[in-house]
């Protein structure tokens, strides 16, 4: 399995210790938990982005950009682009920009985004996000593989002969479809026969477990070999100790705290004690061992080959965060990685060129949440 360390840049501080950390701080540790990331031979980090007060990843390719001139191995992935809010020009410029910057090492993941305020901010009626996210991914699939692109779409102005610069750096950039509660985006993966990125954030496992499997399903049903089929996965709130008693103690009041918030509210999750989550949830947090068990319990339901952690984003100390992600890196990831080998990037190289075509439209769902929403939980 690889491991992706990820962040949405959350605010709050360090709200244990009821200190407040200032926007400036706050990026210079996000940059010194993507160093410490690469120190300890992890895989990636991601930064995600969001457009409210709670959070400061509102542009992602600007930190994107600089922890590309600041690491020299990791990947770099976003954690999700909002793609339903967002220019398809404007993205593939962006991105192939840094693409280039990070010398091969970017990839994306986008979502639809599960926040009423972002559609608000940017003038998009929230009913649309499904429609606005597919239709957007169906240019930006094809400014990535084409030049001189005919489009005719109904969010954004009809495009003739269009061929965005800088081109990517070796054909188009990976693409992963986050995915937390509805099949739009299973849908969108496996039509496309790209990589599906399970939220895995706030609800049972079987939740997740059933998306996925629609997604395998699908992904063979669109013509693609199924063992190409590629999954990763969150992991909900994430904190490490050496005994379980002293994790829980520890992450509690960030739990709380985060389930008294109005974001919390929205996305239902069914949890009704920190020690119900840790049971019943994704959430990883107790010891070495217990944590090593989780994931491959997640493993025999998911077969997911990438798992994304964050902990730096919603308000413990540095210092707690760097214990958290060397006990995981040492102690963990070892043996994950030794029981569940991932072909991530060694057998799944850059997609080829070439088109999917636009099918009809299929059923839409409106529901909760995507993978934006899986960062925002504490840890």
């Amino acid at each position: 399995m690889k491991f992706l360390v990820m962040s949405l840049i959350g605010t709050s501080g360090d709200a244990a210790g009821g200190r407040s950390t200032s926007p400036r701080q706050r990026f210079r540790e996000v940059v010194e938990t993507a160093e410490f990331t690469e120190q300890l031979g992890l895989d990636a980090f991601g930064v995600g982005e969001r457009h409210s007060p709670e959070f400061l990843s509102s542009a992602p390719t600007v930190v994107l950009a600089h922890l590309a001139a600041r690491t020299s191995s990791i990947r770099l992935f976003t954690t999700v682009t909002v793609l339903s809010l967002l220019d398809p020009v404007r993205v593939a410029e962006d991105y192939a920009t840094l693409d280039h910057l990070s010398d091969g090492r970017f990839e994306m993941i986008i979502g639809k985004g599960n926040d009423a305020h972002q559609s608000e901010l940017f003038g998009f009626e929230l009913a649309d996000q499904w429609d606005r996210n597919r239709e957007n991914y169906e240019l930006l699939h094809r400014l990535w593989r084409e030049e001189g692109v005919d489009w005719s779409g109904r969010y954004r102005p009809d495009l003739r002969g269009a061929t965005t610069y800088p081109r990517p750096l070796d054909g188009p950039l990976r693409v992963w479809h986050g995915s937390a509660s509805s099949r739009e985006s299973t849908e969108l993966a496996a039509r496309f026969g790209e990589p599906l990125f399970s939220a895995n954030a706030f609800h049972p496992q079987a939740r997740y477990a059933d998306l996925i499997a629609h997604y395998r399903q699908r992904f063979a049903e669109h013509g693609h070999d199924p063992a190409r089929a590629l999954v990763g996965a969150g992991s909900g709130g994430v904190h490490l100790a050496r005994t379980s008693q002293e994790a829980l103690e520890r992450f509690r009041p960030l739990w709380e705290g985060y389930m008294a918030t109005p974001a919390a509210a929205h996305n239902r999750s069914p949890f009704t004690s920190l020690e119900d989550a840790v049971e019943r949830g994704p959430n990883l947090v107790g010891s070495p061992e217990q944590v090593v068990d989780k994931i491959g319990n997640y493993h025999g339901a998911f077969g997911h080959e990438l798992l994304a952690i964050g902990v730096d984003g919603q308000g413990l100390p540095v210092a707690e965060q760097r214990a958290t992600l060397e006990l995981f890196a040492t102690e963990v990831a070892p043996v994950v990685r030794r029981d569940f080998p991932s072909r991530a990037w060694a057998d799944f190289p850059r997609p080829a060129g070439g088109t999917v075509r636009v099918l009809a439209e299929h059923g839409h769902e409106h529901e909760e949440t995507d993978l934006v929403g899986a960062a925002a939980l504490p840890g």
